[in-house]
């Protein structure tokens, strides 16, 4: 899965996303993407590992680790995939109860 195209697809559709890879070998990436009402969605890789961190006025909702966070990634950028926005919606639209399980 490419970080950086994934954040390219929602900057598109209308949300603040952000992706930076750090290290020679591109080994740690930074995901990041706003959903709006000061809800935010963090994945990172690191050497310490990968987590999946989802913020809600400055409070942690939820956090996973490993397989699980590579899941909800997963599941986010197939939303994105099959979504289908309305033509008439001028902002964007995003069902936050189904990455919550």
């Amino acid at each position: 899965m490419n970080l950086q195209a994934l954040a390219i697809v929602l900057e598109k559709r209308g949300y603040i996303a952000s992706c930076y890879t750090c290290g020679t070998e591109l080994t740690s990436a930074s995901f990041m993407v706003s959903l709006g009402d000061n809800h935010l969605i963090r994945f990172l890789v690191s050497d310490y590992g990968i987590t999946w961190t989802e913020m809600q006025d400055d409070r942690e909702l939820m956090k996973l680790e490993g397989a699980e966070a590579i899941s909800q990634l997963e599941e986010l950028a197939n939303l994105v995939k099959y979504q289908i926005k309305s033509v008439d919606s001028k902002a964007p639209s995003y069902d936050h109860s189904l990455l919550v399980h």
